[in-house]
């Protein structure tokens, strides 16, 4: 679990494909690994991988294919937001986010608004019932606010508020129309329509 709260940025070192599946070295110069050991969970552009080997300065994780065909993020040489895992003491900061992204977005805007920049995301038409103005919504693993839905037939487009920290410190910062990113819808909802979906019939 975690709060989509970016600690710092790493880098994709190294990518391997083989028929076993893909694993990806991430250099993490600027996060802690004191408390990190095999087997953790981090999240890099807002995916949940486990960690399969530690060095001094980075670490290992397996990709399957499943999530790399829902997700970007995982060129050689690109920037990624990390977090470590969240502890029951910590501050929630953002809003519970699992880590298990939905599906990809569009960037279809960016334009300056003051100090800040306004970001419209295109998403799938299977999400859009999960989009609620004044919700929450996880891109590239950092936790922010919708300020506007727009549904059309064919999904929906919602926007965003990007202020100069989160631009600053995250990978948010380098996106332009047609930039491609990894969505999470917010866990509550996910549960909710559950519920109402598998709720026995009243008579």
């Amino acid at each position: 679990m975690f709060t989509g709260i970016v600690e710092t940025l790493g880098q994709v070192r190294h990518v391997q494909t083989s028929h076993t599946g893909t694993r990806v070295v991430i250099g993490c110069e600027n996060l802690s690994l004191a408390d990190v050991k095999v087997g953790d969970s981090i999240s890099v552009d807002g995916c949940c991988l486990t960690v399969v080997k530690l060095e001094p300065d980075a670490f290992h994780v397996d990709v399957s294919q499943e999530t790399l065909a829902v997700t970007v993020g995982f060129a050689h040489g690109a920037s990624v937001n990390l977090e470590k895992a969240l502890r029951l003491s910590d501050r929630l900061g953002g809003h519970l986010v699992t880590g298990h992204v939905d599906a990809r977005g569009t960037v279809t805007r960016l334009e300056p608004a003051g100090e800040s920049w306004l970001v419209e995301i295109r998403v799938p038409a299977m999400l859009r019932r999960y989009i609620a103005r004044k919700g929450s919504i996880t891109l590239n693993g950092v936790s922010l606010t919708v300020n506007r839905v727009d549904d059309r037939p064919d999904g929906c487009e919602f926007s965003i508020n990007l202020i100069p920290h989160t631009i600053e410190n995250t990978t948010l910062g380098t996106l332009a129309a047609g930039s491609a990113v990894n969505l999470e819808i917010d866990l509550i909802a996910r549960y909710v329509e559950r519920m109402l979906a598998t709720a026995p019939a009243r008579t």
